[in-house]
């Protein structure tokens, strides 16, 4: 039986152009994708991040919301630590509101940015920690189905609760998740080598919930396609020396595709490259159907998340409109989802 198949956005900034435009594009890249048949379109946050417009889930949720129909909307994800709970269930339970049945709220529990970063975030000089993420958890999902012990009620979060997820990138939210009984979403694009155990652990962990029978999992993946191999790794260049770049502590916006082939790479460099590159879906059509089908094997993952970025909108679209045919999807997909 066919998968779903969806699209994770990080609504990347590319050097010759501006934020503005980088949301532009992720209004119209959620309409195409609605087209196309895509299930859900989920946005991520990041912060401290020039390469990345995509800091307010909340708030670029709304308008994806209002530009579409039917594709369900939502968060890959909320950084609880980031935020009070209480102002998250205000914000989810107002999208839910607006568009009922049709909004995820994904949490994670990192920061999603740097530590001086996270601390302006929290405006606290204490310690940062992550250990209170499941009571963090349990206060939000009170707001919607009640007051918090202090009798503080989140409107309009009652009644109106969106879909929860956890995200991960290792172990201990697949725990969590498998023991809740939640769905869950883990981060393969960026965290490869945990994706087999993660979902292991979630298995093994799970236990029914008034919200799942049984496990459901999904894993993002980075994915470029184009008319051949050598097309697609020249496309997903600008995107990898972008990480590259990060990783050295040097986060920017996404380099042009000139750049990137005038970029004076080390050995090293070029072995880490090819090593974040074997553990994306890059090529041609036979390439990715090929690819795409090894990880859900593999995976056994419910459903998979399409991220894509690449230095040209009209290529990213393109891409997308490559996959939707390869996997055989259509605006009244046919694949039974039950998360």
């Amino acid at each position: 039986m066919p998968i779903p198949y969806s699209v994770l956005d990080l609504a990347p900034v590319t050097s010759d152009s501006t934020e503005t435009a980088a949301l532009r594009n992720s209004l119209d890249l959620a309409r195409v994708t609605e087209r196309l048949g895509f299930h859900r379109y989920w946005v991520a946050e990041h912060h401290n991040m020039p390469g990345i417009a995509s800091s307010a889930p909340a708030v670029l949720l709304a308008h994806i919301a209002m530009a579409t129909e039917r594709i369900r909307v939502g968060s890959g994800g909320v950084m609880l630590p980031n935020h009070a709970p209480l102002v998250v269930a205000e914000q989810f339970g107002t999208l839910e509101a607006l568009h009922p049945g049709r909004v995820d709220l994904g949490i994670g529990r990192a920061p999603g940015t740097d530590q001086v970063t996270a601390r302006a975030l929290r405006r606290t000089g204490g310690p940062l920690s992550v250990d209170d993420f499941p009571e963090q958890l349990t206060e939000l999902a009170n707001y919607f189905t009640g007051r918090d012990a202090n009798g503080v009620a989140a409107v309009p979060a009652l009644g109106n609760q969106p879909a929860i997820w956890l995200l991960g990138s290792s172990g201990y939210s697949a725990q969590v998740a498998g023991h809740l009984g939640l769905p869950f979403a883990f981060a393969h694009h960026f965290s490869a080598e945990n994706t087999l155990p993660a979902l292991a652990l979630y298995r093994e962990r799970f236990r029914p919930s008034a919200v799942l029978s049984e496990p459901y999992s999904m894993i993002a993946v980075n994915v470029v396609c184009a008319e051949d191999d050598e097309t697609a790794r020249r496309l997903a260049g600008p995107a990898l020396l972008q990480f590259l770049q990060l990783r050295k502590g040097k986060p920017g916006r996404m380099p042009t595709p000139a750049d990137t082939a005038a970029f004076a790479y080390t050995d090293l460099d070029r072995l880490f490259l090819e090593e974040r590159l074997a553990n994306q879906v890059v090529g041609g059509p036979e390439t990715v159907r090929a690819g795409l089908a090894e990880l859900v094997a593999t995976t056994g993952v419910q459903e998979l998340m399409i991220t894509t970025s690449v230095y040209d909108h009209a290529d990213r679209v393109r891409s997308y409109e490559r996959v939707a045919e390869l996997v055989g999807l259509t605006p009244a997909a046919d694949a039974v989802v039950r998360a």
